[in-house]
């Protein structure tokens, strides 16, 4: 085959989320011919598919919208100090009329395959609708949490009632979220993540009755959600550039700094004191502003967590039920910490009733609800917010091939190996926007994921300007990166949890290899790394 010298884009950009959309734009704005591919309808990602009521920032809206702080929305004004989904799908559609970013997308159009062309230095990517092209560049922008995960129960498909993950809500004939009234229904909710802790104090407002159906409870903080008055979001915009600067110095870029301290450093009291006062502030101020060694310290973290323990003890009436929602197998903020309104609460009501289906687990599902041991769980409405398969996921399934035709998904089987969570050797020009092991995934999505769009923008205009075309690591220092990431999470007591930022292998020889799918370093320590990599001629890659 003849060398391929001009491929049909310089760039194919997989996503239309906040970070893809930003991809987009910067490579246009710099002159590459760029498509952006997306299976949704229009911009939004996250933001589009999951339309759940109760869906919600568990970030400050000021901090997360870069579209604002970087001047993009200058005029934007939120109305809540974590908004609704409703509003940050306006949001991102505001940032996208504004950059004109919807002609460079192809909508309703998955990638199948991406295959790199050792000869031709291109990759060739086919579409679902049978579209085929090439492009030097190939920038996944999948987000960290889209890929659904769907659990293979027995009998679903003979369930007669209505059944969907979360993040595929109904919609109607204009492709709008359908408002489903629970009233007078018996409605299944399948986990107690993130999601099903915002679906579940809802759907209990006016279901006839709602079964929990909990394998695994997790630690859980209120939320502290309020309006922003006028008043307030006029400030809060005076204070944009100063509001970017600092998130961008926090290790999540979430405008929290931890406290300098040690637990065991301080009494029992003042302990006491200063986590009434973390549990009482919105947002992750608990998770992320508390004492430093919360997650490298048994000791510190027991702490925390038996003070937690103590606080759903207070707000669930029964002691069994209560037990039931504690944590037993994770210390607190191993797994992600979800943001909650009222959830404890709702298992106060006489129509809530949790099912503990890890110690007795579903067995199928019949016609009409889910078969418990000897019990049938009368349903009309089975809402599974199973959650997502982590990081990888979304790129696990598209068949993407790299030098000699060597698959993604077997090069990673065990874990990633990349360098600076951006590449990896053996797949030259193909880069992982808020990818594995990157400052990107574990991170304020909103700000670090674009803060990774500008600095890949740099690096092709580096390329550009010297004629350069083929990118891909040098062996010793992805093997450097590599081993550093997961040297720096085993320290961690995230290290031994089941999150979704673990990657669990189980091999045929009945042993179990454990992954770590995010870097844990911060955000300051790895832009640092990124710029030093940057300034010495991007130091560790094979660029040619």
């Amino acid at each position: 085959m003849p060398t391929i010298i001009n491929p049909d884009y310089d760039a194919v950009v997989i996503g239309a989320g906040v970070t893809g959309i930003y991809q987009t734009y910067l490579l246009a704005q710099n002159g590459m011919r760029v498509l952006g591919v997306d299976a949704a309808g229009d911009v939004g990602g996250t933001w589009y598919w999951n339309r759940y009521p109760g869906c919600r920032l568990d970030t400050e809206s000021y901090a997360y919208g870069y579209f604002a702080l970087k001047g993009i929305l200058p005029e934007w004004r939120w109305s809540e100090n974590f908004a609704g989904q409703p509003e940050m799908l306006r949001d991102v559609n505001a940032a996208a009329d504004k950059m004109d970013i919807r002609r460079f997308y192809k909508f309703n159009t998955k990638v199948v395959s991406a295959h790199y062309n050792d000869e031709g230095n291109v990759w060739g990517i086919r579409l679902d609708d049978g579209t085929e092209l090439t492009c030097r560049y190939l920038i996944s922008a999948t987000g960290p949490l889209s890929a659904s995960s769907m659990p293979d129960y027995k009998g679903l498909d003979l369930f007669k009632g209505e059944a969907f993950h979360s993040s595929r809500w109904p919609t109607d004939a204009e492709g709008k979220p359908r408002n489903i009234d629970f009233t007078g229904k018996r409605v299944g909710v399948i986990g107690t993540g993130a999601t099903g802790v915002q679906i579940i104090p809802i759907v209990a407002e006016t279901a006839q009755d709602l079964f929990v159906f909990q394998r695994t409870p997790n630690w859980c903080t209120p939320l502290g959600n309020s309006a922003l008055s006028d008043e307030e979001m006029d400030l809060i915009r005076t204070r944009y550039p100063t509001i970017l600067e600092y998130v961008k110095t926090t290790p999540t870029a979430f405008p929290y700094h931890r406290d300098n301290r040690k637990a065991s450093q301080v009494s029992e009291e003042e302990r006491t004191e200063f986590f009434e006062d973390l549990y009482d502030r919105p947002g992750y101020g608990i998770w992320l502003s508390g004492f430093r060694d919360l997650l490298l310290s048994k000791e510190s973290n027991q702490f925390l967590a038996d003070f937690v323990a103590g606080k759903i003890r207070q707000r669930v009436h029964d002691p069994k039920v209560a037990e039931k929602l504690i944590p037993v197998d994770h210390p607190f903020g191993a797994k992600r910490v979800p943001m909650e309104t009222n959830y404890y609460e709702a298992y106060n009501k006489d129509n809530v009733h949790l099912v503990d289906i890890k110690e007795t687990p579903i067995d199928a599902f019949v016609e009409n609800g889910a078969k418990i041991g000897d019990q049938v769980h009368a349903l009309d409405v089975i809402i599974f917010a199973t959650g997502f398969d982590g990081v990888t996921g979304s790129l696990d399934r598209i068949d993407i091939r790299g030098q000699g035709g060597q698959r993604l998904i077997d090069a990673w089987a065990e874990g990633p190996s990349t360098f600076l969570g951006l590449q990896a050797r053996g797949f030259p020009n193909f880069f992982t926007l808020v990818g594995p092991h990157n400052g990107s995934a574990f991170c304020n999505v909103g700000v670090c994921g674009a803060l990774q769009a500008e600095w890949v923008t740099r690096m092709l205009g580096y390329m550009k300007a010297r004629a350069l075309t083929f990118a891909q690591p040098e062996q010793a220092a992805e093997e450097e990166w590599t081993n550093a990431v997961y040297a720096d999470f085993a320290r961690t007591l995230m290290a031994d949890t089941n999150a979704w930022w673990i990657k669990v292998t189980h091999r045929p020889d009945g042993t179990v290899v454990r992954r770590t799918l995010v870097y844990v370093g911060g955000g300051p320590e790895y832009r640092k790394r990124c710029e030093e990599v940057a300034y010495n001629d991007y130091a560790g890659f094979e660029l040619s």
